[in-house]
Parts: structure tokens; sequence; C-alpha cells
């Protein structure tokens, strides 16, 4: 995401519409790294990044590396001009799989800004997944680190169409760097920018930003895959505009702010908004593997005002925060995404906050976002609804987003017509429409045709999310669970009762004796019956799972939403997605439940 810069004056507030709206007569082109172009011009000794680097467990050994704003303006300037040098040019697509660092930063603004289509991917999503990602983006160049380099070769990612190789190896030069290309097969980065005479423009001269038409390919994002195969986004400029207005206007970024970023897309923006991203020394697709002493020391030395944090990542901090009494005076704000976050964990970390400062939760995906978002202090209000099986609230849609819901279907709806609306209060499947939304997944029709409703009153895709939940009429979004979780049961073949996973599992969560559940559906004599998988609360012990079973029935029987659910099982680790390590994988529990169950 990313923001229109702001500063005291108007200087670097260019109305985005004047470069994106494809009714205006004015210039219809966009590229985001504009925004740092003009933090560069406006603000250019002020801090952009700040990468924290740890060696060994204490805090005494903490070291942060740093770079202002007209640094990596200049930095990413001299990496465009070293990349076409290099043979990669506008248009052509790179795999960049680097570690958050400064090089990773002045990497992708050098890949926008020469038009160059960085592929990104969470490695965590498996061997296999990601060879497949890169066999159907096919791209032309990969960068990379050297394990990222060794495991190309190892596996044989992309071996089809991968022409360019680029070793990112952290600055090493000389004999280190020689070392690191024989082991890699590739040119090393600080060969390369080495290497180009010192009189070329490079050294000399601004790179001339390429432009793109708003709706042009600018990035392929994949997803993760945790509710089936990884797809590749297409993102253009025009949506990373939007994502920019909605961060400044909804969320009220301002420049000269600074970001705690644990996830790296989120960090890309902080210097495109004129915030600096701080960037703590964690595994970002392991986020609760995270130090959280780490994580704290780096928001008290820049004095954050933002953290963005995913759910799992908000329970450890939380938690952390609640054992040491620490507290955290100087963020302004707290923005979660990535799956929902569970109404005790934001109550436990907002302890750690000044009073009235909320935490912001943000509905979207990777193929829109972000959508809807409703603060903490609001949420809190809707505590009894969501425990009664009423949905997660997750508030009220940003500026410019149209929300509808329509019947639950796996049929492909090719052209959106405004019958297909259902009232408010009734579930079905939420369909998305606004600027930020994306357009096609990247070689993928069959997903696109699935996924996308045309609209020709507005010449726009609206896009299916895939997720269940109704409008209450004050326009507020509930969230009741991803469509291929619901579970139909049945009785003689035919439908006799649906159960919405969201609802179902957090009346179970308030059982004393439940840290989590989890609804799956599982095949009985030919029949799909409701079953929830329970993982326990740690710090509690449950000997007589059969007594609980009991206890749980009852409890059912007390909601419409869970009545005659009479199956559960105890498991005990749920497996979780590898991005945001929060949405339970439900697939995989289906099959384990499975196996379990007994005609």
């Amino acid at each position: 995401m990313s923001t229109l810069l702001e500063t005291t004056g108007a200087a670097l507030d260019i109305p985005v519409e004047k470069e994106v709206n494809a009714d205006s007569a004015m210039v219809c082109n966009a590229n985001i790294c504009r925004h740092l172009k003009q933090a560069a011009h406006a603000i250019p000794h002020h801090l952009a990044v700040a990468v924290q680097t740890a060696k060994g467990a204490s805090l005494a050994n903490l070291r942060y590396s740093e770079l202002d704003f007209i640094s990596l303006d200049k930095q990413s300037d001299g990496i465009a001009f070293a990349l076409n040098a290099h043979g990669i040019t506008r248009g052509m697509k790179a795999v960049l799989m680097v570690t958050p660092s400064l090089d990773f930063f002045a990497l992708t603004f050098a890949l926008f800004k020469a038009g160059i289509i960085p592929i990104l991917v969470d490695p965590g999503m498996g061997i296999k997944n990601l060879k497949q990602c890169f066999a159907e983006a096919a791209p032309d160049a990969f960068i990379g680190i050297p394990k990222a380099h060794i495991a190309r070769r190892l596996f044989g990612w992309g071996k089809g169409t991968i022409k360019i190789l680029l070793n990112v190896d952290g600055g090493k030069t000389g004999f280190a760097a020689n070392l690191n290309s024989m082991a890699t097969g590739a040119m090393s980065l600080s060969t390369l920018l080495h290497n180009i005479p010192a009189q070329s423009s490079a050294q000399k001269s601004q790179y001339p930003m390429v432009m793109l038409k708003p709706d042009e390919m600018a990035a392929i994002l994949f997803t993760s895959g945790s509710t089936g195969t990884p797809k590749g986004v297409v993102y253009s400029h025009g949506m990373f505009e939007a994502q920019i207005q909605a961060l400044k206007n909804d969320y009220g970024i301002t420049h000269g702010e600074r970001d705690l970023a644990t996830f790296p897309l989120f960090s890309l923006f902080g210097p495109a908004l004129g915030m600096a991203s701080i960037v703590p020394d964690m595994d970002a697709s392991k986020p609760i593997t995270a130090n959280p002493d780490f994580l704290f020391a780096a928001i008290d030395k820049y004095q954050c005002s933002n953290i963005f944090v995913n759910p799992a990542l908000l329970e450890r901090l939380g938690r952390a925060g609640e054992q040491k009494q620490h507290k955290l005076p100087s963020v302004q704000r707290v923005i979660s995404a990535g799956a929902p976050a569970t109404i005790g964990s934001i109550a436990r970390f907002s302890q750690m906050l000044s009073p009235g400062v909320p935490v912001l939760n943000s509905y979207g995906a990777t193929e829109s976002l972000p959508i809807s978002m409703i603060a903490s202090d609001e949420l809190f209000a809707t505590t009894d609804v969501t425990d009664h099986g009423g949905g997660i609230c997750v508030g009220y849609a940003i500026d410019g987003v149209n929300i509808g819901i329509i019947n639950i279907s796996e049929a492909i709806i090719p052209q959106w017509d405004d019958a297909l609306l259902l009232k408010n209060g009734e579930i079905g499947e939420i369909v998305v429409q606004g600027p930020m939304v994306s357009q096609s997944y990247y070689q993928r029709d069959s997903a696109t045709a699935a996924a996308k409703i045309w609209d020709s009153a507005t010449n726009s895709v609206r896009h299916r999310m895939g997720d269940l939940g109704y409008l209450d009429n004050q326009g507020r979004l509930w969230m009741c669970g991803r469509k291929a979780h619901r579970v139909d049961a049945t009785l003689k073949g035919q439908l006799v009762k649906r159960y919405y996973s969201i609802p179902c599992e957090r009346i179970f969560n308030t059982h004393p004796n439940v840290k989590r559940s989890a609804l799956v559906g599982v095949k009985v004599a030919n029949e799909i019956e409701p079953l929830v998988c329970i993982e326990l609360d740690q710090s509690l012990v449950c000997n007589k799972s059969q007594l609980l079973y009991q206890e749980l029935i009852i409890l059912a029987e007390q909601f419409s939403q869970t009545q005659g659910i009479r199956r559960f099982l105890i498991h005990p680790d749920f497996p979780v997605d590898v991005r945001h390590n929060a949405k339970i994988f439900r697939e995989k529990l289906a099959v384990w439940a499975q196996a379990q169950t007994k005609g």
C-alpha cells in the first residue's frame, strides 16, 4: 500500500486524477515512484528506511542500517541504469527474492522506475508451489540472494524462461563477490554497479522514470495459496495509487511518520507515503517466531507512530507486552490485516497503547486491498454479536469502494446485474468494486472468469472475494468465513442445513477450554456432516474429552447457527497459512478429521 505525500505546503500533493483518470484530457500515465521522487526533493535528508540487524539474542548487539529519501532515490536510479545495462529492460518480468534490507527497497523502486515487472512470491508457500508460480509467470530474469539462487538451481525454478541472473550479496566485492557468483551462477549486483563506467549517465543523471498506463501491468503478486493453488494477481500503478489514496485519506497516514513494517510489501509503501519504514530483524514468513524485544527496541529507538502487524504477531507482541508491562507511547495507530484478529488479542495489545489509540482492522485480499476497516473501539462494541454467531464485523467500506452481497454459487457470472444483490442481513458471497480491485490473474483465464464480473454500467470489474458475509442496516460488513469453508449438511443427498465457519467457531471459542476451533465437513454413510476440530487452551488441561464434547453439544444447541453439530475432535496444533501464520488451514484439518471419523 501507499499514500500521497503531504508537506507543509502543497508541493508534493499532485492529484492522482490528473494522472490516472482515463476520462481526463491530461496525462494518463503513472508510476508510484513519483512519490519517492517528490519526497527526495521536498524532504531529502529525512529518514526513509532503517533495517535492524540482530547479532545474537542480546539487545546490546542490535545494529541499524539507514537510508534517507535522497539516497534511496539515487541508489534506485543507479540500480535502474545498471539493470538496463545488464539487459533487464522495460516490460520484462523479474523474480525478486531478496530479504528485507536496504537492497530490497532500492531494487524494488529501481524495477518500478524502469518499467520492469517484479514477480513477488512468499518463499514459505513451499517448493512445489514456488516452481508452479515461476512456470506460470515465465520470468525473464531472477534477482535474489545467494540462498534463492541455490534453490533456483536445485529445483529448476524458471528453467525454461529465465535468461538473466543477478545475485544480491549485500555489497560484497572482489574475491567474495566472485565466490558468490561461482556458487550462484549469477553476476553480483555490487559488481555490476562497480563496473558501470564512471562517465555513464547512471553516475550523473536522474533515471528517466518509465510511465505506464494506469491499467498496464506493473507487478505480479502471488496469493499465499492458503485456500488453494497460489495465483498471480496482476497489479497496475492505478491500483497502487488507489491504495496510496486509501492510506492517506482513510487511515490518516501523513509524511514524517515512522512505521514498524513487519510485512515486506507494506514496508515498500512507507517511502511512497513520505513515511520511514523501520524493518525489524525477523522472519517475515514466520511472524510468530519474531523476538518481541527486538520489535519493541526498534519502535522505541525510532519512536514509530504506526505499526503494521498480522493477527498472529499482534497476539505474540500483546502477550509479551502484558508480561513485561511494556508501553508504546509513540504509537498513534496500529493496522492489522491478513486474517481476522480476535477481540481478546486486540484488547491485550491495546494495553500497551495510549488511551484513544486505535487498532484498525482491515479487510481485503491480495486481489483487492483495502476494502473495509473498523477501529478497535467500535469492534469491542460488537463482541456480543460475534460471540453469539453473528460473524465478525469488518466495518465500513473504504472511500470509493462498493460492497455487495450475492447468492452463494460456484457458477461463473460474466455480467453484473443489480438484481443479483441480496438484502441487508442476508448471508452471501462478498463482491467488491473499486480502484484498488485487480482486473485479472496472470495466465489464469479460468480463475479470472470465476472471480471477476464485468460491470458494463461502470466499465469496470467487480471481484468475488470468495468470502461470505452480510451487510447490516448501518452499511457495515460482517464476515462469516470463506465460501470454500462452509459446510452443507445433507440428508438423503439433499441440503438440510448450511453452516458457516466463523459464526460457528466463535460460539465454540467462548468455551473456557477452547483456544480455537475449526469447522469442517466429513462424509458419514455418504452424507455430509459438520464436525468441529478443537485446539485446547495450552494453559488448561482437559483429560476428559468426552465431557468436553458433551458440553460443546449443549453449547451448540443454544444457537441456531450451530444446532445439529454433534461431532468434535481435539487436534494438538492447527496448521496455519504460511504468509500470516493466522489463517487456519481447514483443508488439511478436513482430511485429518475424515481419517479419524467412522461412519
